[in-house]
């Protein structure tokens, strides 16, 4: 008789009131509770599973998810991102031997990247504020420029950069892309707002002891003359004179492909979780077309980029979201069963 795995309970160290707190996590502890989790409800290792589940976490860093933090997704509610996680957590927790692998995806960024204040200047040397929107027609007119100053440190002539920031606004809105936004300085490398959120990490951990299943992090958003919303590849791959500014990440599309089915959740459903669904829609169109009926995205797990009386995304999210499950993939919740998504 098969464990029923998607109705494990909550591990008791699970604290729902700090999900959206900055903690540590005690290691030593999590992982001596997770080997004995795994030995009370009798969990296999992630290798043995029969029907193999990977769960594609994106970008669930402080950044987005902490109310104090940079770039906190907040969604219309305020508490978008915070919720989004709880649910995620208990998810986790709840289908711990369902899931067979965890992929986090880390937005990574420095201070000198296109879509930061320090990259532009106007005629008086002035940086644009947080949200500002350079358009093809801004950089046209020179209302904005490169920060020449920048071009030793980035290695990168100013006339190229003068040319490519021509290039780029172009190719965004030939594309039908969001315009470049300047945003607040956020998952900066080797900062607390580039880790993990810690109630997340926690499940990961948990999930990682007991299942015997190593995380696959994969970095995205360090490319400095291109914006990297999606896990698999920037938002302009060249530069005006066709040189790559940024590499599509095919192995992780390969990769996902081996699953027999591929959840997704995170942040920001406006951004970076619309895009890394639209560029893996874009990328099984060619490759595996089918594959599209195994992806499962927790639409209760993810919320838009809302700043109150500045710009809202959350219809665009919804749009997106809508065309996703046109094309096949299935919108779920994280309190529906997984083996009732599977059809077991």
């Amino acid at each position: 008789m098969s464990v029923n795995y998607s109705q494990l309970p909550l591990p008791a160290h699970y604290d729902p009131g700090r999900v959206g707190e900055l903690w540590r996590v005690p290691y030593e502890q999590r992982a001596a509770e997770a080997e004995a989790w795994a030995a009370r409800f009798g969990l296999t290792t992630a290798r043995q599973d029969s029907r193999r589940v990977a769960l594609l976490a994106v970008d669930v860093q402080n950044t987005f998810c902490l109310p104090d933090f940079e770039l906190y997704v907040g969604g219309r509610s305020g508490t978008g991102a915070v919720d989004d996680n709880r649910r995620l957590v208990e998810f986790i927790y709840h289908n711990l031997g369902v899931i067979t692998d965890i992929i986090p995806t880390l937005d990574t960024h420095q201070a000198a990247q296109i879509f930061h204040a320090i990259f532009f200047v106007d005629a008086a040397g002035r940086h644009p504020a947080p949200m500002t929107q350079v358009t093809e027609e801004d950089i046209a007119k020179g209302v904005w420029r490169f920060n020449d100053h920048l071009a030793d440190s980035l290695d990168l002539a100013p006339a190229y950069v003068d040319a490519h920031l021509r290039h780029y606004t172009h190719a965004l809105a030939r594309q039908g892309r969001y315009a470049l936004t300047v945003w607040p300085y956020h998952a900066m490398l080797g900062s607390v707002g580039h880790a993990l959120t810690p109630a997340f990490e926690e499940a990961l951990f948990f999930h990682s002891i007991a299942r015997l299943s190593q995380p696959d992090f994969q970095i995205k958003g360090n490319e400095t003359l291109t914006e990297h919303y999606s896990a698999f590849g920037p938002e302009v791959q060249f530069g005006p004179d066709g040189a790559a500014i940024g590499a599509p990440n095919l192995a992780l599309i390969d990769k996902l492909r081996t699953y027999d089915a591929v959840i997704i959740a995170g942040q920001a459903k406006s951004h970076c979780v619309a895009w890394t669904v639209q560029h893996l829609l874009d990328g099984l169109r060619n490759l595996d077309p089918q594959f599209v009926e195994r992806v499962y995205l927790l639409e209760d797990c993810t919320s838009p980029v809302v700043v109150p009386g500045v710009v809202d995304y959350t219809d665009a999210a919804d749009a997106a979201f809508a065309h996703f499950a046109a094309e096949g993939m299935h919108l779920v919740r994280s309190t529906e069963s997984v083996e009732a998504w599977l059809g077991e």
